[in-house]
């Protein structure tokens, strides 16, 4: 099938063919967003890194400095619009900016808390006074922003927030009262968006200034990891604040509130893919030159298999990361720049990804987790003790399946809105899954090709999912929002196959563009990728449709039917493609 140029909808992935829509890719990025890249890389490395330990003790005044120098480098005004002093750069390169300098954890966690969920809303959701009065200041490191949506009794269910706003006798200002709970740059930020509901009612958004009187934090939290990043509370008394000052229109701050955490979210699994990397990096320098029975670790079959298993879930991370951020920016790329609605247009770019962002979150934070935990297993005891820097990694990486919506919320998230589009006849979900349960003695899709079993495979894959979700709307389709365990089961389809959707379609782009032979690597990764991935949509899928005893059978006989992928020769694939990524070892940093 021929590629096309049609930037698809959201949740599309999961009826089109992989071959239909060539993604975007890591190694599309050009020489001047690799560039920008370097910089944050080399400022982290040499800038960053050197205080990790002085960094961890919060002492005092270092983060907000180490800010601010991020700002003289540019490193804080990608997206922030030329207009506003900021180099305005895609939704990409800011990714690959983000993951590239994200050494230290809780660096990275306060730049891009800054750079994100707190500077974002003023952009996206903002009038032109109130860009032009602060966006100058956070682009350049002056002030530093942070985002103020958790309460002590409302952490997922945001809309059900006491903070409470009230507007004045003479229309000139809100009095805001309240307890934030969670907030990163609490301790330093000089903006903060805060959400709360005005006449307790009205979810809205207000930009609040750390001097404005009966504004206050509380002390640090005690972390388990991300320990040298400020997370306080932040409390208001009587706080006036300016009416004009509210962000975007009063009432509408639910709106601000999930797509700013759609955003937050697509950053988060870029930057934990390739924090995934990073742990790889450090358990093969360790591996090739510690010896056991006189011989390297990293020849060990089971080393070999932790290096395989790793380098397959960190291609996939990868290529579902920047494919997601590569749609966005299509998107964003069709709308007029000159449009009184652009800004619109732009949040209704981001909200139709929203499927694709939830999964990369989840899927990011999970490989992040799996390999810090297996790299550290690498290094064995040397890996628990501190110098090693794993230990510090292994209690970063937990925060991030908490961050931006818990992976949990996220996994009701995803197959939520998957039907709320399939019932609004946005995605056309219904009619293919009327299509598989009508034909499941059809053919087994076929390709040609390098990846051609893999293809056959992701088809099936495609099928049985949409099989899964016609028998959850079968049931009880009035009750499926309280059947937690069959969407969670459900989503890890959903995650698992756009995994895999997007690793082939990365590596079919780049063979059409290198030719095969100079793709080996990346065929090899995908073929571990779709093993992995296969194995855990079945598995899932079989403890799914055999929940119902009366119909079990029957439905783990249409499951063999549309998925009958065996992965042959997985073990010797595992030690080929770990030996070679040993041999081409050079390290990141």
């Amino acid at each position: 099938m021929a590629v096309t140029t049609e930037t698809p909808r959201g949740g599309a992935f999961l009826l089109d063919p992989v071959t239909q829509h060539e993604p975007f890719v890591l190694e599309d990025f050009s020489d001047e967003d690799r560039h920008l890249a370097d910089v944050a890389e080399s400022f982290v490395e040499k800038e960053v890194v050197p205080h990790t330990d002085a960094i961890e003790r919060q002492e005092p005044g270092l983060m907000p400095s180490l800010l601010k120098r991020a700002g003289e480098l540019g490193l804080l005004m990608l997206e922030v619009p030329s207009e506003y002093g900021g180099l305005g750069v895609s939704k990409a390169a800011a990714l690959l900016v983000a993951s590239r300098g994200c050494s230290c954890g809780a660096f990275s966690v306060s730049w891009n808390a800054h750079v994100g969920i707190g500077t974002l809303p003023l952009v996206m959701y903002g009038n032109d006074e109130q860009r032009s009065r602060y966006l100058p200041k956070l682009a350049t490191g002056e002030w530093i922003a942070a985002y103020a949506l958790s309460e002590p009794g409302s952490g997922s269910d945001a809309l059900g927030a006491k903070a409470r706003a009230l507007l004045s006798a003479d229309r000139q200002s809100y009095r805001l009262n309240g307890v934030k709970q969670f907030i990163t740059n609490a301790g330093f930020a000089d903006l903060f968006t805060v959400f709360a509901k005005v006449d307790g009612e009205k979810f809205t958004a207000f930009l609040v200034e750390k001097t404005f009187p009966g504004v206050s934090t509380g002390p640090e939290e005690r972390k388990l990891g991300i320990k040298g990043s400020s997370t306080r509370q932040l409390i208001l008394e009587d706080v006036d604040v300016p009416a004009a000052n509210v962000l975007g229109t009063i009432g509408a701050g639910h709106k601000i509130a999930f797509n700013i955490l759609n955003i937050g979210r697509l950053k988060l699994g870029g930057i934990a893919a390739a924090g995934a990397a990073r742990s790889l990096d450090e358990a093969i320098r360790y591996a090739v030159t510690r010896k056991q029975f006189q011989t390297p670790i990293v020849q060990f079959g089971a080393m070999q298999r932790k290096i395989a298993d790793m380098a397959a879930r960190i291609y996939a991370a990868d290529s579902l990361a920047f494919r997601t951020v590569g749609l966005i920016d299509a998107r964003v790329a069709e709308i007029d720049e000159q449009s009184d609605s652009y800004w619109r247009d732009v949040q209704a770019a981001i909200e139709e990804y929203a499927i694709e962002q939830s999964i990369l979150k989840v899927y990011g934070s999970e490989v992040l987790d799996f390999c810090v935990d297996e790299a550290l297993q690498m290094l064995g005891g040397y890996g628990y003790i501190e110098e090693y820097g794993l230990a510090r990694r292994y209690r970063d990486a937990r925060i991030n399946r908490i961050f931006e919506g818990t992976n949990e919320i996220n996994r009701l998230l995803i197959p939520g809105t998957l039907m709320k589009r399939a019932m609004t006849g946005a995605l056309p979900l219904l009619d293919f899954i009327q299509h598989v349960h009508a034909d499941l003695d059809a053919p087994a899709h076929t390709a040609d090709g390098p990846l051609a079993v893999e293809e056959s495979a992701l088809a099936g894959a495609k099928r049985l999912t949409a099989y899964a979700a016609g028998v959850l709307v079968e049931r009880e389709p009035a009750d499926l929002s309280r059947k937690q365990q069959h969407l969670e089961l459900f989503s890890d389809m959903i995650c698992q196959v756009y995994a895999l959707d997007s690793a082939i379609a990365r590596t079919l782009k780049l063979i059409r563009r290198r030719g095969v032979d100079a793709c080996a690597a990346e065929v090899d990764l995908t073929h571990l990728v779709a093993m992995d991935t296969i194995e855990q949509i079945s598995d899932a899928a079989r403890r799914l449709l055999s929940n119902d005893p009366d119909s079990a059978v029957r439905h783990i006989a249409a499951l063999g039917k549309l998925l009958s992928y065996i992965p042959v020769g997985s073990l010797d694939l595992k030690t080929h493609v770990a030996e070679r990524i040993v041999a081409t070892y050079q390290p990141t940093a």
